[in-house]
């Protein structure tokens, strides 16, 4: 018989991780020792989010100023069609 499963008592006994999971439960992860997080949740060295909310960018397509950009540009094309049919 293997010693494995007499062993795991001190890791089950571990605290655990305090993350939230994009399930919106908590993550089940031990924690790195020391940590309150576990590897995946930023307790490792150099895990986690990057320094000054980097993920948080806006790539500017839903901008305000872009949104405005759009709609005048749609209210454009609608008056150069109906030039258009006056036209024909």
């Amino acid at each position: 018989m293997s010693d494995h499963i007499r062993h795991t008592g001190p890791m089950l006994a571990s605290p655990r991780c305090g993350a939230k999971t994009r399930s919106g439960t908590a993550c089940r992860a031990p924690a790195v020792h020391g940590k309150r997080r576990c590897r995946m949740h930023g307790g490792a060295e150099g895990s986690g989010a990057p320094r000054r909310n980097r993920n948080a960018r806006k790539h500017g397509l839903y901008t305000g100023g872009a949104i405005k950009e759009r709609r005048e540009i749609g209210v454009l094309l609608a008056e150069a069609r109906r030039m258009l049919e006056r036209m024909k």
